[in-house]
């Protein structure tokens, strides 16, 4: 009798111990087909990904008209930017500006638009900084726009200035502590060995401005650029897109042409 139990426990262990190894290696047999698909897919995804010559996307939103456009181009900009708050584009304001040395060397980097009248598009910075120290040898710059929500860009070429004072402060007041405790901190642009600089920097400045009011360093301002060249891009299909330019003549006029895409 207990050879037969015997027996029978160890027929229903060595049917159970076998059961337990098809399935472990039905286990590992799935494991290993799913990480031969993933790496198929993972191979032909970064293969068209890597063709970048191969990305592209055809524009069909919307055309431009030189029949529908405003004749200041402030104003068509305007237009524009309220089609892009309306949009809830995210950082609808970051534009590209492009600077450059005496030599024409250029440099570029995203800021952000702080306003925009008839006298130009505004935006702030440490004047030492390397687009500042740029601008002080050569205030010609560019700006940028792109809105891809809504296929658009917006190209402005012009001479800089430097806002007011009084047109600092009331910036620099509004700004968040944290953003203003920052202006002082940091040497913009300059070389620094770890970012632990940066954060003792801040520490100091917070302890040195507790309790007192945080007033706008000398050295941090705002520019003004003042278009001569206004480009207004709109995307089209084949790449046939639509361009009108408004060009700043002597008398103060406004010049209108179409683009060749």
């Amino acid at each position: 009798m207990l050879l037969l139990c015997n027996k029978y426990t160890i027929r229903t262990f060595s049917l159970h111990f076998t059961t337990r190894k098809v399935n472990t290696l039905f286990a590992h047999t799935s494991i290993l087909f799913y990480m031969i698909y993933l790496i198929e897919f993972c191979l032909i995804n970064t293969f068209k990904m890597s063709s970048i010559a191969a990305i592209r996307k055809d524009y069909k939103l919307a055309t431009l008209s030189e029949l529908e456009i405003d004749k200041n181009p402030i104003k068509q900009f305007g237009k524009w930017w309220d089609e892009a708050i309306n949009c809830a584009i995210d950082e609808v304001n970051a534009m590209t500006l492009a600077t450059a040395t005496l030599q024409g060397k250029p440099s570029a980097r995203i800021v952000l638009l702080k306003g925009y009248d008839d006298n130009g598009f505004s935006f702030f910075t440490n004047y030492e900084s390397h687009k500042g120290i740029e601008l002080g040898a050569n205030p010609q710059a560019s700006l940028v726009f792109f809105w891809k929500e809504l296929e658009r860009q917006v190209r402005i070429e012009g001479i800089t200035e430097k806002l007011t004072a009084k047109e600092n402060d009331t910036y620099f007041l509004s700004r968040p502590e944290g953003s203003r405790i920052g202006a002082w901190a940091s040497p913009q642009s300059q070389v620094i060995k770890q970012r632990e600089e940066i954060e003792e920097s801040v520490k100091k400045y917070t302890q040195q401005f507790s309790g007192n009011p945080i007033d706008r360093p000398a050295f941090w301002g705002g520019y003004r650029v003042k278009p001569q060249i206004i480009e207004f891009w709109q995307g089209r299909p084949s790449r046939l897109h639509d361009r009108i330019q408004y060009s700043l003549q002597e008398n103060g006029q406004w010049k209108i042409e179409r683009l060749a895409p």
